[in-house]
């Protein structure tokens, strides 16, 4: 079994870095179906060919102060002429001191157009040239991700490397279990390239991200079970490959539901009208296919093979020693109702604060590195000119209406000057430049605004502004479906993994609350950090689709040890048992976990990055808080009725409800109480 896999990820582990390396889709092509801006894209460009996008080029004085000469104009103009034939004529800001021009680059190949449009433009003497657009800003983004990479796999990997040598305190066990998440890793980007390589499955930078720090995570957690488990039977027989057999048939259902909870809730994505959102789910679905896989064969048969001393320590823990995570447990139990009603008003109190992270978007140049060429260009673009004059709206009208048409835009607030051009048979294009950012939350709103005006003269509204606004307003509908989908989804498999009703309703609760503490608790950090908690849609959705399966997950790992403690003795004595054997364990998962998303935050863009701290204090707010003290008291409360409707048989563990049963002298029950 391991010859087999090392085999495969011999021949699988170049396209882990190959990936990144598969062309990406167009913009156009990322638009729902039934979009106005995606018809317009369709009227002008029939063909479905890429078509060079937008660029600003902008020349400033070199002398602070000074003002574009008449020869730095000319120079301009016969620049601007050698460049493309669909390049502007170069226009002077009002004050003079900057002179800007929109040619057109790409799509394929930005990096080289970029370069030749750059050395075109700095021959003309004595200014400074900056680009801007969306352009600018995708050659910017395509070589960030290139080079990071590399680095977020470092990353993440040195963390989780850290987190296992403090836990196994050796260094053969750590490797053997990063070498796990590199197989799983191997062979989850092997698939994904060649879906991409085809074109069944599109993969950009940002799916890409996530499915390298969720193999990791996921592969690291399941190994941590699976070798405390394997720990634990070593303990209780001396034959490693019958403590392995057993370890592998207790580990395998709560491995599967964890790893079927996040690829079904991912899969609900398939849902969205989006199709950047629609390729997410299948790709972490397949990759969490590879994690369970190499989890429960690869990792089973390495560790028989490396024997006894890859496990430290080698003995597993025993209930009731008297260690910290007992001294939880019996708190847990003296109060079971302080306990979960004081989790849930810390999490009440950070659920308060979710508001706080909005939904308004935030425009590329401001969600790229501050240092980057096109950030800086937009600025400088917005200083002089109107801020969307890189990306005008294009207004398809028919003919016999350019005139109103074009009143009713040059009226609307927001629109800073308009100009006629030819369009398709029978129509007319109206160029409507916007004085804000093309994917700013002010230039939606100018598009909204404009659409209003035009209702009824049989205009459509194209151009970027146009489709991000439709972009933003898919997202924002595809939640009210995608949402309760995620958690269906997750409840039917607690259903089918707990055999019960009542805890999966109460899991899946405290998984929501969970997830709006995490949204709270973010909003702040994000608030202190970057100076602001505005982000996309995109990003609260891919945060609460991970959130709710990723934190349902660490509950599945305990519950289900509790049951299966309960069938022997008992919930009360199973919750117990459970918490000394698996509460460290689990903890440090978590902590893993957490630290794997945390690493998104060297990813160069900020959604990224925001992702990244919302699943990370997430996943510690539900392994700290929800996992080792709600969930546990809230069972220790119901006890037997826990399992409703199919209790445990045998349970007599009594419910922890009003106050304590009467006792006699000795502190044994009176006469009165039934003794079991």
């Amino acid at each position: 079994m391991v010859l087999l896999w090392l085999g495969l990820t011999a021949a699988a582990g170049p396209y882990t870095i190959r990936l990144g390396e598969v062309p990406q889709s167009s913009q156009e092509l990322q638009l729902p179906a039934g979009a106005e801006s995606a018809r317009v894209a369709r009227l002008l460009n029939p063909t479905g060919q890429d078509e060079p996008l937008p660029l600003a080029v902008i020349w400033t004085p070199r002398a602070d102060g000074k003002q574009i000469t008449t020869g730095q104009q000319q120079a301009a103009r016969k620049v601007t002429a050698r460049l493309a034939d669909s390049a502007t004529t170069p226009v002077l800001a009002a004050d003079g001191r900057a002179l800007t021009a929109v040619t057109a680059a790409g799509p394929a190949d930005l990096a080289a157009h970029m370069k030749g449009i750059r050395k075109a433009a700095t021959t003309v003497d004595g200014t400074r040239v900056h680009l801007a657009g969306p352009v600018a800003a995708q050659a910017d983004l395509d070589g960030a991700f290139a080079r990071t990479d590399g680095r977020l796999l470092a990353v993440t990997l040195a963390c989780v490397l850290l987190i296992l040598l403090a836990v196994y305190r050796s260094v053969l066990m750590p490797l053997l279990v990063i070498a796990g998440a590199l197989v799983a890793l191997a062979a989850a980007c092997a698939v994904l390239y060649a879906l991409a390589r085809s074109g069944r499955l599109p993969i950009d930078g940002q799916t890409q991200g996530i499915v390298f720090v969720l193999v990791i995570g996921a592969s690291t957690d399941y190994a941590l079970l699976l070798a405390a488990r394997h720990r634990e039977e070593l303990a209780q027989q001396p034959d490693p490959a019958r403590a392995m057999a057993v370890a592998c048939r207790a580990t395998a259902p709560p491995v599967l539901a964890s790893a079927a909870t996040i690829a079904c809730a991912m899969m609900t994505l398939a849902f969205s009208d989006i199709p950047a959102e629609q390729t997410l789910g299948p790709a972490v679905a397949i990759a969490m296919v590879c994690c369970a896989t190499v989890s429960l064969t690869f990792l089973p048969a390495l560790l028989l093979l490396c024997g006894r001393r890859a496990l430290r320590p080698a003995t597993a823990p025993r209930t009731g020693e008297d260690g910290r995570l007992t001294r939880v447990g019996r708190v847990i139990g003296c109060r079971p109702r302080r306990v979960w009603t004081g989790c849930l008003v810390l999490l009440a109190a950070g659920a308060a604060c979710a508001p706080l992270l909005m939904q308004t978007g935030v425009p590329l140049h401001q969600a790229l590195p501050g240092g980057s060429p096109s950030a800086a260009g937009q600025r400088v673009l917005a200083r002089y000119f109107p801020a969307g004059t890189a990306s005008p709206l294009i207004i398809v009208a028919p003919t016999t209406r350019t005139p109103e048409v074009r009143g009713r835009a040059a009226a609307t607030p927001g629109v800073a000057a308009t100009a006629v051009h030819p369009g398709p048979e029978g129509t007319t294009q109206v160029a409507a430049t916007l004085a804000y950012a093309p994917d700013s939350a002010q230039a939606r709103a100018t598009v909204v605004r404009l659409r209003g005006s035009l209702a009824g003269t049989g205009a459509l509204v194209g151009g970027q502004s146009a489709q991000l606004t439709d972009l933003h307003e898919a997202s924002v509908e595809g939640h009210r479906l995608i949402m309760p989908l995620v958690l269906a989804v997750v409840l039917v498999v607690l259903v089918v993994l707990l055999r019960c009703l009542l805890l999966p309703l109460l899991l899946v609760a405290a998984a929501w609350i969970s997830l709006l503490t995490a949204f709270g608790a973010a909003a702040l950090v994000l608030r202190l950090v970057a100076g602001s908690a505005a982000t996309e849609p995109a990003v609260v959705l891919f945060s609460f689709v991970f959130l709710i399966a990723l934190g349902v997950d660490y509950n599945i790992f305990l519950v289900h040890r509790i049951r299966a403690e309960s069938l022997h003795h008992g919930t009360t004595a199973g919750v117990h048992r459970a918490l000394a054997t698996t509460s460290g364990v689990i903890s440090a998962a978590g902590l893993i976990l957490a630290a794997t998303f945390a690493a998104l935050t060297v990813m160069p863009l900020l959604y990224l990055a925001q992702i990244g701290c919302i699943v990370a204090i997430g996943v510690l707010i539900d392994t700290l808080l929800v996992r080792l003290f709600l969930v546990p008291a809230l069972i220790l409360e119901l006890g037997p009725r826990t399992w409703w409707p199919t209790p445990i048989p045998g349970d007599l563990s009594r419910p922890r409800i009003g106050p304590a049963p009467h006792t006699g002298d000795a502190g044994l029950p009176a006469a009165s109480t039934p003794v079991p």
